[in-house]
């Protein structure tokens, strides 16, 4: 996909945030290009705009900052009580747009916190403190979590759900309008769509899971350029491991350079990266070359001091050799430049620089989110134990020749929260 291509969908949203200021719910299947019109958003804007994720690793992607640390929420549940008046508020006052990425993740009383939070230190009743709100995300794939006993007994007894649209905020007068984007951009196989959506919206009929299944092959040997998308950590970080091995050749290792406040939990790649010539890995960057995307499979050809030489296949089949060299990842914080205007500025706090790759043989399907592969094989082990997770599986292929599962996919596997599906139509119907 083009980076700054403009469909008629990408046109209508940009309006609807930057002309009509609506407070919008952006959403839509795998592949419909979610992340890229955040990132049109953010060039083109003139509004004083905040770019936030639930994770880490989401804030990385998007450029932006977590939630928890643009707010200095804790990493538990929180009661309001806890939320204060900041001294120095003029950052969350100029800030005119509130953006959330992979809103799927984030929890009920999380946005509930947010709201508390904006009220107070914008000294307004209203919701968000009469900030616009855009989310980004598709409740479809994967939830928030809910971690501990004591977590799941104060939802249980305070919301309807995990998920955002179960926060009181809603019940305040809050309105926010839902935006489909409807050009799938990874797949064009109408026939391979209708299956993705049946599962997607457990529609999906015995047919549908006999024509899936008909990928099924347990036997199936791999071959370069297959990536298995694994259900679990340790089945990802085995496979990549044995098929290290297997490579009779010197490994080479090459180390990040960390600068400034950079959390290892969210080291972007591998802080010690081990190498083979022969390895299969995986570009975790979009190129500005456009050579290659995150997701792009290739094979070590080349371990050099300041390089690597890696070769991928291209869009129409043919091989093709890049050199890659080390990027800088950025940790970014939002802050006010009181110096010059009432502009929100980003400052970096810290760099992790390092070749942007990982070994894939194998990742998990959770890693796999946002990524896009021709071949990919799928095992869900024991069998899909989180909502979303076989369709998020799924979808990452481009096409369904291109599948190949190691279990049959069972009815049981396909697992859709009905309360997604029950607010989707809701939304729909205003």
């Amino acid at each position: 996909m083009k980076a700054l291509e403009l469909n008629s969908d990408f046109k209508t949203a940009l309006d609807l945030i930057e002309k009509e200021s609506k407070n919008l719910f952006i959403t839509g299947r795998a592949g419909t290009g979610k992340s890229t019109l955040l990132q049109l958003f953010r060039n083109t804007t003139r509004k004083k705009a905040v770019v936030l994720a639930p994770t880490g690793v989401a804030a990385l992607n998007v450029r932006g900052q977590t939630i928890h640390s643009f707010f200095g929420f804790p990493p538990r549940l929180i009661s309001p009580r806890e939320i204060s008046k900041r001294k120095e508020r003029r950052l969350y006052r100029n800030m005119e747009v509130l953006v959330i990425d992979e809103i799927s993740m984030v929890r009920a009383d999380v946005l509930d916190n947010i709201d508390y939070f904006l009220r107070l230190n914008r000294d307004s009743p209203l919701p968000f403190g009469g900030v616009q709100v855009v989310f980004f995300g598709d409740l479809f794939q994967l939830p928030p979590v809910v971690a501990t006993d004591f977590e799941q007994e104060v939802f249980s007894t305070t919301y309807d759900s995990a998920f955002f649209f179960s926060a009181q905020v809603f019940k305040s007068g809050f309105e926010l309008e839902m935006m489909e984007l409807r050009k799938v951009y990874r797949q064009d196989n109408r026939h391979f769509l209708r299956l993705l959506d049946g599962i997607r919206l457990n529609h999906a009929d015995q047919d549908d899971l006999d024509e899936l299944n008909e990928r099924f092959d347990p036997h199936f040997e791999s071959v370069d350029f297959y990536i298995t998308l694994s259900a679990r950590n340790a089945t990802a970080d085995r496979i990549n491991q044995r098929e290290l091995s297997k490579i009779d050749l010197p490994e080479r290792k090459y180390l990040a350079t960390v600068t400034g406040e950079f959390n290892p939990t969210l080291y972007p790649a591998e802080a010690v990266l081990n190498l083979k010539l022969g390895a299969q890995v995986m570009l975790l960057k979009n190129d500005p070359d456009r050579r290659y995307v995150n997701g792009t499979i290739g094979k070590i050809v080349a371990l050099e001091n300041e390089t690597l030489k890696i070769l991928i296949e291209d869009g129409f089949g043919d091989l093709k050799e890049i050199e890659v060299a080390p990027v800088t990842w950025e940790i970014i914080r939002y802050k006010n430049d009181l110096a010059q205007t009432e502009d929100i500025q980003t400052e970096v706090i810290g760099t992790f620089t390092q070749f942007p790759l990982r070994l894939a043989w194998a990742v998990t399907i959770h890693k796999a989110q946002g990524k896009t592969f021709d071949r990919v094989i799928i095992d869900l082990g024991a069998g899909a134990f989180e909502h979303g997770q076989t369709y998020v599986a799924l979808s990452r292929c481009r096409t369904l020749e291109g599948i190949v599962l190691r279990q049959r996919i069972r009815p049981q596997d396909v697992l859709t929260d009905m309360r997604i599906l029950d607010f989707y139509q809701l939304m729909r119907g205003r």
